[in-house]
């Protein structure tokens, strides 16, 4: 295209004006025509390698995706393998708070029924153990004939001395009823 324009320029300088005006038209309308047509082939050529590239370019997406799956999937499991071990960390945690607290109210239940009199399952155990042994021992008396002497037991004894408290309130209360009765008739009087 350089070498034409420079052939018109040559030429303009040799011939007249006007001859020199269409030869210029001519020219530009060839170099348009020209470049019209080359970007027709480039169209036409990318066109029919196009495909191509296309193919190409979704090969090289569809093996990036396959490595970005492959890290991703490496990096789940390295976060997951963490929340596992922070789960199953927070899990006895919980478990020993749990353990301690279930501990303190046992304490303080059984502290609390032992104040209000209730007997412990070893209390009852015991008492189990000791009306066992009674059993026992009257089957052997009742089969050898012979009438059982009481044995005095702790629980023999606790009557005894709730009868034994109660007859000195009892006095303790007569005395202070004929108290009362001259203290309201000295108060009527």
């Amino acid at each position: 295209m350089v070498k034409k324009l420079s052939k018109i320029a040559a030429k303009k300088a040799a011939s007249p004006a006007g001859l020199l005006d269409s030869q210029l038209a001519s020219s530009v309308k060839d170099s348009a025509q020209q470049i019209w047509l080359a970007g027709m082939g480039a169209f036409a050529k990318a066109q029919a390698e196009g495909g191509k590239v296309f193919e190409a370019l979704v090969k090289e997406g569809v093996s990036l995706q396959r490595k970005t799956q492959a890290v991703a999937e490496e990096k789940l499991g390295d976060v997951t393998g963490k929340m596992s071990s922070m789960a199953s960390d927070v899990t006895s945690k919980a478990g020993a708070s749990w353990d301690k607290l279930e501990n303190i109210f046992e304490e303080r239940t059984a502290k609390a029924l032992g104040k209000l009199g209730v007997p412990t399952a070893k209390d009852v155990a015991e008492l189990t153990r000791r009306v066992e042994e009674l059993s026992a021992a009257v089957a052997r008396l009742s089969k050898s004939g012979k009438a059982p002497a009481a044995p005095k037991t702790a629980a023999a004894k606790a009557p005894a001395r709730k009868a034994a408290a109660k007859a000195p309130a009892r006095k303790a209360a007569a005395k202070r009823a004929p108290a009362k009765k001259a203290a309201s008739a000295a108060t009527a009087a």
